[in-house]
C-alpha cells in the first residue's frame, strides 16, 4: 500500500509536506550507514533494502518531487571527535539547499558545549542525537551544559531513544525520563515514536509540553511486523497529542516507497485535521515556517 505524496497533500489542502526526519550526510559516512542496513538482517531477522540509494542531488530532487517543502539532514557521530566536522558539513549543505532545516549534532565530549554554541550561532534549527549508535547516556555530565543551552534556545532535538531496531545500552524511556526531569522545558522530538516503547514515550509527551513524536517508520507494514503499535490503547492518545506528532520518514533509508508512510498514517483513520497537523502544520509552527495560503498549491 502506497500513495502519491503530492496528491495526498493536495487532497488535504496543504501547500506541501514537512518531513522532520530525513538523512543527508557526508557520502563516506552515508556509505557506512547503508552498509549497516545492508547487513541488518541478523539484527532484525528481515532484509532492509534501501529504497532511495541515489546521489545526493537526486535525493534532494526526489523529496522536492514528493512535495516536501522542508526537510532535515539528520546526521550523528558514532564516536568522539566527529560532531564538529559533521556540523561543518551540515552547515554547508543547508547553505546550498534552502529547503533543508539546518541540522547539527553532538556527542558527549569536552568540546561539545563550544561546538554546539558554534552551530547555534551559525543558524542551526534542529539537532539530532542517536543514543544507540552513539552508545551514550543523554545524562552524561559532559552534556549538562549542552542540554541547558538547547533548552534556553528553544531548539528542537530529534533523539533516537527507543530500542528499535536493536536495543542499546542507553535506549528506552528511563534515560529520557531522567533528562526531562532535569530539563523539563527541553524540546525533544522522539524519533520513530519511541518504537517499540510507544506507550512509555506517549506518556512522556503527555507529561512534558516540549516532547514531540515523529512518525518515522511507525505504522508501516514493515514496522508493524517488527514492533506493532498498540492501537487499542494508543490511538486515542495519538489523537489527543495531535499537535505534537510530526511527519518523519527516514528517507532515503527506507525499505518501501516514500508514499507508504503517508498511506500508513491515513489508515489510522484519525481524521483530516490530524493528518494536516502531522504532515505539515505542526512542524511549520515548531520551526517558524511560513504558512502559505492553500491557493498557492504544491508543485512537482
Amino acid at each position: 500500500m502506497s500513495t502519491d505524496p503530492v496528491a495526498f497533500a493536495r487532497a488535504l489542502g496543504l501547500p506541501g509536506l514537512v518531513d522532520v526526519h530525513t538523512h543527508f550526510m557526508p557520502q563516506n559516512v552515508l556509505d557506512k550507514v547503508w552498509a549497516y542496513f545492508d547487513s541488518v538482517g541478523p539484527l532484525t531477522g528481515v532484509a532492509w533494502p534501501i529504497a532511495y540509494r541515489e546521489e545526493e542531488d537526486r535525493r534532494v530532487d526526489l523529496l522536492r518531487g514528493f512535495g516536501v517543502r522542508a526537510f532535515t539532514a539528520m546526521l550523528y557521530p558514532h564516536k568522539p571527535g566527529m560532531a564538529r566536522w559533521l556540523n561543518e558539513w551540515a552547515a554547508g549543505f543547508a547553505a546550498r539547499t534552502p529547503d533543508c532545516l539546518h541540522t547539527a549534532t553532538f556527542h558527549p565530549e569536552a568540546g561539545a558545549p563550544a561546538y554546539v554554541r558554534e552551530a547555534i550561532d551559525a543558524g542551526a534549527r534542529v539537532f539530532k542525537v542517536h543514543l544507540q549508535v552513539g552508545d551514550f547516556d543523554p545524562n552524561d555530565e559532559s552534556l549538562r551544559e549542552v542540554w541547558g543551552e538547547l533548552s534556553d534556545a528553544g531548539l528542537p532535538v530529534v533523539v533516537h531513544c527507543g530500542s528499535g531496531p536493536a536495543p542499546g545500552r542507553y535506549t528506552g524511556p528511563e534515560p529520557m525520563r531522567r533528562l526531562l526531569a532535569r530539563h523539563p522545558r527541553l524540546k525533544v522530538i522522539v524519533a520513530h515514536m519511541g518504537m517499540p516503547e510507544y506507550a512509555d514515550f506517549l506518556g512522556l509527551a503527555e507529561r512534558y509540553d516540549g516532547v514531540h513524536l515523529d512518525t518515522t517508520m511507525a505504522f508501516t507494514d514493515f514496522a508493524e511486523r517488527l514492533a506493532p503499535f498498540p492501537a487499542a490503547t494508543g490511538l486515542k492518545r495519538l489523537l489527543d497529542l495531535g499537535d505534537r506528532v510530526l511527519l518523519g520518514s527516514d528517507f532515503p533509508n527506507i525499505p518501501y516507497p516514500y508514499g507508504h508512510q503517508l498511506a500508513a498514517l491515513a489508515r489510522l483513520d484519525l481524521g483530516d485535521d490530524w493528518l494536516r497537523g502531522v504532515c505539515h502544520d505542526n512542524a511549520a509552527r515548531l520551526f517558524g515556517l511560513p504558512l502559505p495560503s492553500v491557493s498557492q498549491g504544491i508543485h512537482r
